[in-house]
């Protein structure tokens, strides 16, 4: 990109602000020089790694990376086995540790490397180099101070130099206490040229033997070294001498340790400026509102309620802008003031943005096109050196961008054409933007010719942009409005201000009548555009009411649904538990009955006794009719639902409107057609309709306990003797109940024992009348009718 694009843009304020949450000077450093990309990769891992530093942000995690001077012009030192100082060690030795601590930061269970693909490769290019990292902190001092554990020599140099030191001291101190107290300028013991001396008045300095190592400005002091300590100050310079040998052998060997090393150190300190910049990019978009822009695969821009980075995000007038899908050139008109030069800086500066790899100041969803070039011919360009007009430094600008510009560039124009002759520069600004059409560029430009008006409209893939103006209040609204042109409102404004009605209707009838004619067309293009907005959002208003109501019936069908499930449970429950009871009260009375039938003489029992019994008998029928109608009813809509196909006619629950099935939509859901709509609906908000002319044809069949439950006939053939006794006691007991007046009993002939068994049992029975084989036509002996009272 051109630098004075990314100048005239404010793109460079930006970097400022980014760099500005950096930590380490190079990665200061690195931010600085953040420029756009046309690299998509690039653009891609930059705005990723951002986003994943955002998402360890959100844990209230921060990277471990402090404060950090530049270890590069060090690094270089090294490649050609030059020895460090001690600050020089001192920062590479802050950099090991921030390394060592990056890499436990990623192995923390709340923050995993694995879980950070990209942040995960920079970090496996890190190398803590852990045995030279120990021996810098054993030796250096975070201030660059060679510690005493640096080496034994070192250690035993300065035990020497503190015992001298503490004898010159004691030396000195006497001089301080005795009779030459009161020819000192001062009671204390300081330094001169390294040596330590006495501040003895100028007037006695004979009176002290010694060596003059200096005097006050004044000339009313001078420093004296007492002879009594000259040897011990000399042994001492002999230490410090010794010192400072040791020292730089501890410097030159560490730093030749780091020599071996500094193709790691080159990268750790190249990664650690990533890093850096990448968290302060991250922090940046967080305390900004920023947002990850989508990279278009489709060569469409789309930037949702964008706003300028730089104005106040609490009050900047946010707008919407698509370039690439319905149109790839924008003309935007209004008045001064209105905005329209501040919204050609925010395409662009959002488009740098974005391929520079920051979030941009738009809402999600936001997706930014890669352009090869971003031009614009923005502001006042005159240039009085070069003696240039404002027309001709815009024309000078426009030629040099028209012959760079080609289908993957963005174009942003601000008063095309102005400068000069009105009609000499709206067919100008026309003839530019057919030009820049053919190249295929995407274009944004302001204008406040109405010629350009006219040619929004007739151009191909061109659409009328205007900046609303509130003319009442006589301020901008800054408000973007796509498709319909803007007014200049000049008249309406000056009428405002006061000025003379006679001037102003002189004004109006100068327009001319095409003029005029569009104004008004404009103006009623506003005011449908208006209602129009207002319309929507009623309409919104609505469908959100009716959302909500959908989903409050989705609410309530789910719950019904469940209810009526849990309730077929429940009384299937209750019918098996009503059942089980009636079995065993079936089974007391059918012992009651037969311990009349057993114990007492025949016909004693009693008329009203046997009709309690049958009542109770029909009783349990009952209940075991319920019980069917239940488990049949529930078992039938399981059924009808589970088989629905295609064609059938339903009816949807939620809307009580018949439909029928179109399509099936997965597991769970169908198309259904209702009248001229097709909606989607889950399977359990759609009941299956029965068809009318079945239904219409379907008879009602009454039929009575006899036929239903009990037949005139019982087969005992191939059952044993035993359970032969059981069925035919509990057959008998049933017919009686039934009031047949007699049955037939078929046991076969066989071996004859179901016959013996049958006869014996009839034999005992006090109900039966008699019993006889039955006739050759109706089975002969293999069968026998019996009789009842």
């Amino acid at each position: 990109m051109d630098a004075s694009i990314l100048e005239k843009l404010d793109f460079k304020q930006i970097v400022q602000q980014v760099a500005g949450y950096t930590k380490t000077k190079e990665g200061l450093y690195l931010g600085q020089q953040l420029t756009p990309s046309t690299d998509r990769e690039w653009i891609e891992k930059s705005l990723a790694a951002c986003q994943e530093l955002i998402t360890i942000e959100e844990k209230h995690k921060a990277l471990p990376i402090a404060q950090l001077d530049p270890i590069q012009p060090a690094i270089s030192r090294l490649a050609i086995g030059a020895s460090l100082n001690g600050e020089e060690l001192a920062q590479i030795k802050k950099s090991l540790v921030i390394v060592s601590e990056l890499l436990a930061f990623f192995d923390d269970e709340e923050v995993n490397a694995d879980d950070y693909p990209l942040l995960g490769q920079q970090l496996s290019r890190l190398d803590a180099l852990p045995a030279i990292s120990k021996r810098l902190r054993q030796a250096i001092s975070d201030e660059g101070k060679v510690y005493d554990a640096a080496s034994s020599q070192l250690a035993g140099i300065r035990r020497g130099m503190k015992i001298c030191q503490d004898q010159i001291r004691q030396l000195l101190n006497t001089f301080l206490t005795s009779k030459f107290k009161d020819l000192l300028s001062e009671q204390l013991i300081t330094r001169r040229n390294d040596r330590y001396v006495l501040p003895v008045k100028v007037e006695y300095k004979h009176q002290i033997r010694g060596i003059i190592h200096d005097e006050s400005a004044t000339g009313q002091t001078v420093y004296i070294e007492p002879a009594a300590v000259v040897e011990k100050g000399n042994h001492l310079r002999q230490l410090e001498a010794d010192e400072r040998r040791e020292i730089k052998r501890i410097l030159k060997e560490l730093s030749e340790l780091l020599a071996e090393e500094h193709p790691a150190l080159r990268q750790n300190s190249e990664e650690l400026a990533q890093l850096d910049f990448c968290q302060a990019k991250a922090r940046w978009a967080q305390l900004e509102g920023m947002k990850r822009p989508l990279l278009s695969s489709n060569e469409i821009m789309k930037l949702i309620k964008a706003r300028h980075p730089l104005l106040d995000k609490k009050k900047a007038v946010a707008n919407t802008i698509s370039l690439g899908e319905d149109y790839e050139t924008i003309l935007i008109t209004g008045p001064n003031t209105g905005g329209k030069t501040v919204l050609l800086k925010t395409i662009g500066l959002i488009q740098l943005m974005g391929q520079a790899g920051l979030f941009i100041p738009c809402e999600e969803g936001s997706q930014i096109r890669l352009f090869e070039g971003i031009y614009a011919d923005i502001g006042d360009e005159q240039s009085l050196e070069q003696n240039l007009s404002t027309f001709s430094a815009h024309m000078q600008n426009i030629v040099r961008i028209l012959n760079q510009a080609n289908d993957k560039s963005l174009i942003l124009l601000d008063e095309i054409g102005s400068g000069t002759d009105p009609k000499e520069g709206a067919n100008l600004a026309i003839a530019i933007l057919d030009y820049i059409g053919s190249l295929g560029s995407c274009v944004v430009a302001s204008t406040h010719y109405p010629e350009l008006k006219a040619y929004g409209y007739h151009r191909l893939n061109t659409v009328n942009a205007s900046m609303t103006f509130d003319v009442d209040s006589l301020k901008p609204t800054y408000q973007l409005v796509i498709g319909v042109p803007g007014r200049s409102n000049a008249l309406e404004i000056a009428k405002r201000l006061g000025m003379p009605e006679i001037i102003v209707q002189q004004a109006e009838e100068g327009l001319s009548g095409e003029e005029q004619s569009l104004d008004m067309v404009v103006e009623d293009l506003e005011k449908k555009r208006l209602q129009a907005e207002e319309d929507r959002l009623e309409t919104k208003k609505n469908l959100q009411a009716s959302q909500l109501l959908m989903d409050d019936l989705q609410t309530e069908l789910r719950r019904y649904n469940h209810e009526r499930e849990r309730l077929l449970k429940e009384a299937e429950k209750e019918a098996k538990q009503l059942i089980a009871d009636k079995t065993k009260e079936a089974d007391r009375l059918m012992d009651e009955i037969r311990h009349w039938q057993k114990d007492l003489p025949e016909k004693a029992i009693k008329e009203h006794q046997l009709i309690a019994q049958k009542t109770a008998f029909n009783q349990l029928n009952e209940a075991q009719m319920v019980k069917n109608k239940v488990l049949r009813k529930a078992k039938k809509e399981k059924e009808e639902q589970s088989q629905l196909k295609v064609g059938d006619k339903v009816q949807v629950l939620s809307l009580g409107q018949g439909g029928v099935l179109m399509e099936r939509k997965g597991k769970k859901e169908w198309l259904v057609a209702i009248g001229a709509m097709k909606m989607k609906c889950a399977q359990t908000n759609l009941e299956k309709l029965k068809d009318q002319e079945e239904e219409k044809d379907t008879k009602t069949y009454l039929k009575s306990a006899r036929s239903s439950h009990v037949k005139p006939s019982l087969d005992l053939r191939g059952v044993r003797y035993e359970e032969a006794i059981v069925q035919l006691k509990r057959y008998i007991d049933a017919a009686l109940l039934a009031n047949y007046p007699h049955v037939t009993i078929i046991h076969g002939m066989g071996t004859g024992a179901v016959r013996e068994a049958v006869h014996k049992t009839l034999k005992k029975m006090a109900a039966v009348d008699h019993f006889a084989y039955a006739k050759a036509n109706e089975g002969g002996y293999g069968a026998t009718q019996v009789y009842f009272h």
